[in-house]
């Protein structure tokens, strides 16, 4: 379990609304972000694969002195890199949500833990579908699964729904993942060469 994914788990509300018939519902959509984080990791695993051979391009573009070369491939690496750290910082926020999924799952606020999930489902759907287009129908399923559940714990607990306040939950979850996906793209890839970097290339 990630330090982050534990930053985010709260403690559970004394008292909350029972899951009565949600506890399978929310159950089922566990499984589907399950299912989501592991075509993140395989796509995760083929970027990385990939920055390792451009990497090496780029060292050898640069071992030759072809600077031209080296810069060209150096800005390839940032773009590969950029969407690593999207993928991770999507992971990142699943996994989260899938451990206050489970923190609520008995006893929780139902309504204050689902709503930021959609609202990070939606803002990213369209950033990862891109990058690995056979998630659409699991990410399609998981929104329906998240928005079922508020309607469902809405009608059945007459609780209101603030979206306002999702949106800003949802915000602060992206935002703490994009810092550690940064932070492990940092600590897990190589530098470019100093002279590479100079050129105005930006990781």
């Amino acid at each position: 379990m990630s330090n982050f994914a534990k930053n985010w788990e709260a403690p559970e509300r004394k008292g909350s609304v029972p899951s009565g018939p949600l506890k399978p519902h929310i159950e089922s959509t566990i499984k589907l972000i399950g299912t989501q984080v592991q075509r993140l990791d395989i796509a995760n695993n083929r970027l990385v694969e990939k920055d390792a051979q451009i990497f090496n391009k780029v060292v050898d573009a640069y071992s030759k002195h072809d600077r031209a070369k080296a810069t060209i491939y150096a800005n390839e690496l940032v773009e590969v890199r950029k969407i690593i750290k999207r993928v991770t910082q999507v992971k990142l926020a699943l996994e989260s949500i899938s451990l206050r999924l489970t923190t609520v799952k008995d006893y929780g606020d139902f309504v204050g833990t689902v709503t930021p999930a959609i609202s990070i489902i939606k803002g990213v759907q369209g950033g990862v579908l891109q990058v690995v287009p056979e998630a659409e129908k699991g990410f399609a399923s998981l929104s329906d699964s998240l928005s079922a559940i508020v309607t469902d714990a809405g009608t059945s607990y007459n609780l209101n729904v603030s979206f306002g306040a999702a949106n800003e939950d949802a915000e602060k979850i992206l935002g703490e993942a994009a810092t550690v996906a940064e932070q492990r793209i940092k600590d897990k890839f190589p530098e470019l060469p100093a002279d590479v970097s100079r050129e105005g290339i930006q990781l």
